[in-house]
């Protein structure tokens, strides 16, 4: 991969990384209130809940971001994790943090044996 790929997609990265880090600034989802009534309670619990899943979602990503930039730092970037051949540039287009080509993604998909180095490699991250 050139120089100029590689400062391409760590541009992207970095704004997605601007983008998830502002999204997990914002908090006001998770406030506790109480009310009389039972079924605002619930229903204020649920809302709780969406925006917990959604702040965990984003915090993934972030991490998912943040060791994608840190694979270009090093040199690594580009190249699957698992069987460590070339990530298309393809798929790198749409996902630019993605650790696995196409096909050991699809296996991971499936529940087969690459799932457990790329979890590896992002709690590492």
């Amino acid at each position: 991969m050139t120089r100029t790929e590689l400062n391409k997609f760590s541009a992207v990265l970095k704004a997605k990384q601007a983008e998830a880090a502002r999204t997990l600034g914002r908090r006001e989802g998770l406030t506790i209130e109480r009310t009389p009534d039972a079924l605002d309670e619930v229903q204020f619990a649920a809302a709780r809940e969406l925006s917990t899943r959604h702040l965990e979602r984003e915090a993934g990503l972030l991490r998912e971001v943040r060791a994608a930039l840190d694979r270009i730092a090093d040199g690594s970037y580009g190249v699957c994790l698992h069987c460590e051949d070339d990530i298309s540039q393809k798929r790198l287009k749409a996902v630019p943090w993605a650790t696995l080509c196409i096909a050991c993604q699809e296996d991971s998909d499936h529940n087969r044996e690459p799932e457990v180095e790329h979890e590896r490699f992002l709690r590492a991250a």
